[in-house]
């Protein structure tokens, strides 16, 4: 996918951009969440709320794919 396609209107380049956004903070949290399970005592709380993040994080990504990727009905 290319960020600067030419027939992508505004809106279509600033779904692009959010899904970026979305996709690279739902990588560090799980670098986060897997760093924090390494810890001699994880706070499991902290796991749990980053984990809770990062599935409504999915969702959204979801949704903004659905928007921008086109159906592909063989």
């Amino acid at each position: 996918m290319n960020d600067d396609d030419p027939f992508l209107s505004e809106e279509e380049l600033a779904l692009h951009a959010r899904l970026k956004e979305l996709r690279q903070e739902h990588a560090d949290l799980d670098a986060s969440i897997e760093a924090l399970t390494q810890m001699p005592l994880p706070d499991q709380l902290m796991i749990a709320r980053m984990k809770r993040k990062k599935l409504t994080l999915r969702d959204e990504i979801v949704k903004i794919e659905a928007i921008v990727l086109p159906d592909i009905i063989a």
